[in-house]
């Protein structure tokens, strides 16, 4: 927020009005981010030089974080997180509340401040299921051998005692639990709900390092994720409940990538179901996820093709590369050109340029994004022999259906499947919502988890291909 001078006479009434507020204390606010809500505090103490205060996170679990500098004047509140690249400007109206916005790496939200306890707006969820269910519900650790990690989960069963078709759930991408939780949303404990309510047993699990289970996600890929479930696999295999003949995948979004990796080198895998899968090469993806968001977010025409220029020319580089080293100087050469060329310096949000370069390398260069940007999904799909139901949202703006959908179909009956259904869903979006325009920040403030529609369509197909 950008504060204007004002004139000198009101300066000087501002000034006098301010000697007698008191901006000590503990301020409390709610800062909306995409929908997500997190609360944040700032604890502020008078000292003999001005103010000091520190922030608390608590949805974060962080307390006591240092604030660089707190400054009030004129019943202006400022305060900087340098380390954080956080800044926060406010306005103290009637000693009361603090008017302001909260900025973190260029990106500004409002956030207004109090001394009452703020809380969360209660979310509605009314498709979460609630204990006690109607079915078996276990909680259960198997181990990756490959990779030597534990991995923690539930399986639940449509009975204690029987012998069920099963299907094991695969997370998209980030780190996610075994809910797949997400904006408030719990996806895969609603599909598990289903499911199992309808007799099929389901195993969910957190990913590596994410909630119980062990391993460092930071430095994994759809490969390494793939052996996860692989190691769900044979969990299940040791299970009498389950019919080993008739164990399918159904994988979301990344999910839907890792289910054909599964099912290309194994006939164990009955079925597969790719809810949003992806059908074209990673960087490809990327680019029309980018262009499609930024339109229906309002971005202009010219933005977007800058962007797609920059972001072209980063996959270039990454596609050419041979050394991990070079990698870097050679992104960090191309993007601090870049930003030479672009005449809009304000989405530095205050960092320094090199400090700008190096985050955006760190972010291209991780393990995950090489593999996802230069990665083929065809190259596995033309290996899959089982049957494969491809669903996707017509809204879905992260894995547009048409481009994926039609890809998807094609690798597969290139490797001779014949037992192919692709389905797009009017309406939905990329978590499979009744939605109004599929823009991701509008996940949150959706009350449904999965359409009814898409619940249906995926059960009828697996009751199919488990008679």
């Amino acid at each position: 927020m950008k504060i204007h001078m004002i004139a000198f006479a009101l300066g000087i009434l501002a000034a006098t009005l301010a000697f007698g507020q008191d901006i000590s204390g503990q301020w409390n606010g709610v800062l909306k981010v995409s929908g997500t809500q997190l609360r944040i505090v700032f604890n502020i103490c008078k000292t003999e030089n001005g103010f000091s205060s520190t922030m608390d996170s608590p949805d974060q679990h962080a307390t006591g974080i240092p604030v660089t500098s707190t400054s009030f004047e004129n019943s202006s509140l400022k305060l900087t997180v340098s380390n954080l690249r956080i800044e926060y400007e406010g306005t103290l109206d009637n000693n009361k509340i603090i008017v302001g916005n909260f900025k973190q790496s260029g990106q500004s939200f409002p956030l207004n401040l109090s001394k009452e306890t703020v809380e969360k707006e209660k979310l509605v969820r009314p498709q979460e299921p609630i204990r006690p269910y109607s079915y078996y519900e276990e909680e259960v650790t198997f181990e990756n051998t490959k990779a030597d990690i534990t991995l923690a989960g539930t399986l639940t069963l449509p009975k204690k005692e029987g012998l069920f078709s099963a299907v094991i759930l695969i997370s998209g991408s980030g780190p996610q639990n075994r809910d797949e939780e997400f904006m408030g949303h719990k996806p895969f404990l609603v599909l598990s709900d289903y499911l199992t309510k309808n007799g099929i047993a389901v195993l969910r699990f957190d990913d590596r390092g994410t909630g119980a289970s062990k391993g460092d996600f930071t430095t994994a890929t759809s490969i390494d994720f793939s052996s996860d479930v692989e190691a769900g696999i044979s969990f299940l295999q040791t299970r009498k409940e389950i019919n080993k003949n008739k164990i399918g995948l159904i994988g979301h979004s990344e999910g839907g990538i890792i289910a054909p990796m599964v099912a290309a080198g194994s006939k164990d895998i009955a079925f597969i179901v790719l809810l949003a899968g992806t059908g074209i090469p990673g960087d490809q993806l990327l680019l029309l996820q980018q262009e499609l968001i930024g339109k229906a977010s309002g971005v202009s025409e010219i933005e977007l093709q800058n962007a797609k220029i920059i972001n072209t020319g980063v996959f270039d580089i990454v596609a050419k590369s041979k050394s991990p080293e070079q990698l870097k100087t050679d992104l960090s050469d191309y993007l601090k050109q870049a930003l030479k060329d672009d005449p809009n310096v304000e989405k530095l949000g205050g960092m320094s340029e090199d400090d700008f370069v190096k985050l955006q390398v760190n972010q291209i260069t991780s393990p995950w994004m090489l593999f996802f940007i230069n990665y083929n999904p065809a190259v596995a799909l033309e290996k899959v022999k089982c049957p494969v139901l491809a669903i996707n949202g017509e809204k879905d703006l992260q894995v547009p259906p048409k481009e994926n959908l039609e890809e998807i179909k094609k690798a597969l009956i290139k490797g001779g499947n014949k037992k192919v259904t692709t389905i797009v869903l009017p309406n939905l979006n990329h978590l499979f919502q009744e939605c109004k325009t599929g823009i991701p920040s509008e996940y949150a403030t959706i009350e449904q988890t999965i359409s009814p529609i898409a619940l249906t369509e995926i059960l009828t197909w697996i009751k199919i291909q488990t008679k």
